[in-house]
This record gives C-alpha cells, structure tokens and sequence, in this order.
C-alpha cells in the first residue's frame, strides 16, 4: 500500500545525505535514500587504505544499517541517471522515483583540470575502489620492480607521483613514504628503499592554501624531511602511462601518477538548463533551495554556497551541517512555516602529515603543529568515523602501526565486479516507490 505522507527522496549515502536522512527521523515524511553503493564511504580516510593503513571494510558503513533506527526511511541501491523537476521525477538505471521534496547530495568526482593523458592515465582517490586500485598499484609496481634487472625500468616503477598539494595530496604522500621506507623496505630486501621516490607536485606558493601561511610552510618542512620531493609552483602539462611532462619542459619518468589536484560537481542530469558556477557546482539560494524549484534542495560538493562574500570549499564538516540544515528546513515546510537561510559554522580544519606530524587551523585564530595536531586529527576522525566496530577496528589498526611500523594490510585483491552491474539487466519501470 501506498503511503499517503510526503515522500522526501535524497540521491547520495555521503555525509550530507547520510545527515539529512538523520535528522528527518521520525517526521510526516517518507524517506527514500538512493546510492548506487550500499554503504556510506568514508572519505576522509581513503587515503589510508590506498596506503594499506587500514581494510577497504573499514571505512565502509552499510546503508541498511545506518537507517535500521529510522522507521520513516528506506534505501535503493541504484544509480541516479538524471531529474525531471517538471514531474519530480529521479531516474535511475532500475526504476522511476517521484518526490514530494528532493535533496541532491551526489558528491563530487575528479577534475583534471584539462591536463592531456591524465583522464587515462592519472588514478584518481574519491571512491572506495579507487583506494584499492591504488593500493593494488602500488604494490604490484614493488613486485616488478624487485626482479627488473634495468636499471631506468625499476627507477619508473619506483617513481610515485602525486599531483596537488592539498589535504589529500599531503595526507598520501605522508603515508606513502612511511609505507616505502618501514613495511615495504623489510618486504623486499632486493630494493633498496632510497632508490624509491614520492614526489609532490602542487601548482601553487605553499601546501595547503587553505590554511594559513605558516601551517603550509611546516607542512612542506615536514614532508621533505621524511623524503618526500616537494615542487612548488610547479604545473603538469600532460600524463602519458610512463612520464609526466611538466609546464616547464621537464620529463619525470614514471609508472605512478596518482591526481589529487581538482574536484568537481558530480550532477546526476543536464547541468544544461541549471545555474552552475565554479567546478560545475549548482547555485543555490541561501536557503540550499535550487531557484525556482521550492522542493528541491541541493547540497554538499554539489552546491555552489557562499558566505561572507566567499564561496564554501566542500569538506565534511561544511556537508554535515547542510544535511542538517535541509532536514530542518523540509520540517518547516511540511508545518507550513518557510525555510532559513544556511549559515555555516567554521570550527576550523586539520591535516595529518606523518607519524607525530599534523595542522590544525580552529575557529579562525588558534593554530597548532606537531604532535598535537597528529592527536587532534587522529580522535576528530575517530568521532565521526560511523560504527563502533569499525572504529574499533581503524583504532587496532593506528596503534599497531605506531608501537610497530608494521601494515598488515599488503594482499593484492583482484577487482570484483557484480553479476548485476549491468543496468540493462534490469526491468526499467516508471513507478512510485513502494513504501
């Protein structure tokens, strides 16, 4: 049977999502959350399983789960292929879903930034199975390499590149090179480690361009210190399988090029007939409405949202809290009331560097480096990771590292690929969801 309550449809099980679906627990509505995976990724910490810190498991929720405490809500797992706003109407790649009220929270995908080659070439770090991909790569280059007897072959193999300078960028080439130097150093005795190489390419002054000056500097010191290549101001031209060219002319031989430089919107229709801004993110009202669409609300690295004059830069905390504030703005809608404006609450930012080394940038004015920072970064992912085994689990897995430098985390999984991948498998259907 049919419920007669207003359905609200949320596209993304990402933190925006995950929040929203949360907070209108229990309310007048229907919730449907639609993903075309059926677990929460968190993203913050993919970098450690592309660096065999921590189980691809680890990081992921399921979605049945998150929401087994919610009577009002519900999942699909299906792939979001666009909207028909005039019909509010999502389709999928398996059925037709109409909406009372629609939250877009669908994330962001990578943007190479037009950089020839690096779209086929270049690895990307935004979804689960890219972080195994990686972790594969990475690994199987260190088999080649330790029975390459040519000498600029195994130099290749053993070249990592890492284009952008930001929090990802520098949390990976952190861990890569504490990966290169301690476990992978005792496992192939036939390499020797300094013949390993993790450069960081970044197009800008400093690292981390969002944090104070002094914050990038000492994160630059640090990297270089424990042996990473650092090149500032320094611009990938093209990405070929085996080199990357720079802007400057010069050639870096490799078989590794990892892009973390660019982010952007991941929009499940026709962005043809939607305002967009930088990065193809939707504008929104101040509301997170979409213009002319009162029901809709856009959210997360989706939205294009400004404050004070600036546009927000897209990290979790920001996502959190627009989940809550759409959550609370459909209640209002549903009581009759109107909806208020978003207003984001910057608590500040931390990055993690290596072993004891990390930033942290607090309510606009406190900073702090070093082992505290390391410490803070390490319990505010913790907090929010979802699920007390996994945490558990990620827990067992720092503290492991740390007393023993050891990652046990190094097995080569070949990729596994669903009999139901292929959509055209499925029935398509124009239907109400069935509640």
């Amino acid at each position: 049977m049919l419920s007669l309550r207003p359905r609200v449809v949320i596209i993304g099980a990402g933190f925006a999502g995950v929040r929203a679906a949360r907070e209108l627990a229990n309310s007048n509505a229907e919730i449907l959350l639609i993903d075309q995976n059926n677990y929460h990724t968190f993203i913050p910490l993919l970098y450690q399983v592309a660096t065999a810190f921590i189980s691809p498991e680890a990081i992921a929720y399921p979605i049945r789960r998150l929401l087994r405490r919610i009577p009002n809500a519900h999942f699909l797992m299906a792939r979001a292929k666009g909207i028909d706003f005039s019909a509010k109407l999502v389709q999928t790649d398996s059925i037709g879903i109409f909406y009372d009220y629609l939250i877009v929270a669908t994330g962001s995908q990578t943007q190479f930034l037009g950089v020839e080659g690096a779209p086929q070439y270049a690895l990307s770090l935004r979804t689960l199975e890219d972080a195994v991909a990686i972790r594969n790569h990475i690994l199987s280059c260190f088999e080649r390499a330790a029975y390459v007897t040519e000498e600029s072959q195994r130099r290749q193999l053993l070249t990592f590149v890492i284009v952008g300078g930001g929090p990802t960028g520098v949390e990976l080439a952190g861990a890569l090179i504490e990966l290169i130097k301690q476990p992978l150093a005792r496992d192939y005795p036939l390499i020797d480690p300094r013949q390993a190489r993790v450069i960081l390419l970044h197009s800008g002054e400093r690292l981390l361009g969002k944090l104070p000056e002094h914050l990038g500097n000492y994160t630059c010191r640090q990297l270089r210190r424990r042996g990473v290549r650092v090149h500032l101001q320094t611009r990938v031209s093209s990405v070929t399988p085996t080199a990357v060219e720079l802007e400057d002319g010069n050639v870096i031989a490799t078989s590794t090029v990892i892009w973390t430089a660019g982010v952007e919107a991941n929009i499940p229709t026709d962005t043809a007939k939607l305002p967009t801004a930088k990065k193809n993110k939707i504008v929104v009202e101040s509301t997170l409405q979409l213009p002319k669409q009162p029901h809709v609300y856009v959210v997360g690295d989706v939205a294009f949202v400004e404050q004070n004059g600036k546009p927000l830069i897209g990290v979790a905390p920001e996502a959190l809290q627009q989940g809550t504030a759409v959550a609370q703005n459909i209640k209002r809608q549903l009581q009759g009331r109107s909806p208020k404006p978003f207003e984001y609450f910057n608590k500040g930012r931390a990055a993690i560097i290596a072993r004891n080394a990390g930033v942290a940038y607090l309510f606009g004015k406190m900073s702090f480096t070093g082992f505290f920072a390391w410490l803070l970064w390490l319990g505010i992912h913790l907090y929010y990771l979802p699920g007390w085994s996994n945490r558990w689990t990620v827990l067992a897995s720092w503290i492991r590292d740390y007393f023993t430098r050891e990652r046990t985390i190094r097995q080569i999984f070949p990729a596994q690929t669903s009999i139901l991948t292929n959509s055209n498998d499925l029935e398509r259907q124009q239907v109400k969801f069935d509640s």
